[in-house]
């Protein structure tokens, strides 16, 4: 009896299936220790199967930065029609946090696995492009907020905010995915560490405390 050809949501969701388990072995054990055939074993298939979706680990490993930061910067993109600022940038700030605790494996793939390399030459995402690329979105609005005087006069590089607002939202995000079951800290409520992040950051980059 000849093989039953999968249909196209079929074989859609398969790729879906062979993309976490991947994420998630690549969180796990990191990405030059993890072969494609153990990210087949994991999903009850053999490692020809996979091939048959994705050509080499590489391949892979650049749909997934694709798949996850397109979904990153989808999540975000209504918030760049807020008429203010100021508190879009405070948004987009929480719309990242949302992301990244209700993402944890996805966060820790994109924003803390060093081994992961996305190569924008090759990329499906491009870059500078606020629809597809979430830094741009945050660039965008803090370049907003800069030609309108809202920030310090001393601070005029809009990438070095960008790149400081980022930081701060990122360790409080990386903290609570890698730590908050660590019970050697009495850790403060999460939704209390990221306003009060965000509220130390405004009060050393704006121009007057809003």
């Amino acid at each position: 009896m000849p093989p039953k050809h999968k249909t196209a949501q079929e074989r859609q969701n398969l790729r879906t299936r062979i993309l976490d388990a991947a994420r998630e072995l690549f969180v796990e054990r990191g990405v030059d220790s993890c072969p494609m055939r153990e990210i087949a074993k994991k999903i009850g298939y053999s490692a020809t199967a996979i091939y048959l979706h994705f050509k080499d680990k590489q391949s892979l490993i650049r749909e997934l930065c694709d798949t996850d930061f397109l979904n990153l910067a989808k999540e975000l993109q209504d918030i760049g029609q807020i008429a203010d600022p100021i508190e879009g940038l405070r948004l987009l700030g929480l719309g990242y946090v949302k992301f990244a605790v209700e993402h944890p494996n996805h966060y820790r793939l994109m924003f803390m696995t060093p081994q992961v390399s996305c190569d924008p030459d090759n990329s499906g995402i491009e870059a500078g492009n606020p629809e597809q690329d979430a830094y741009a979105q945050l660039r965008v609005m803090v370049a907003e907020a800069h030609a309108a005087g809202r920030f310090r006069a001393d601070l005029d590089n809009p990438d070095l905010i960008a790149q400081t607002l980022w930081a701060g939202l990122h360790g409080v995000c990386a903290l609570e995915i890698a730590k908050a079951n660590d019970c050697w800290v009495s850790w403060c409520g999460f939704e209390k560490r990221v306003k009060l992040m965000q509220e130390a950051l405004m009060r050393g980059l704006l121009r007057e405390v809003v």
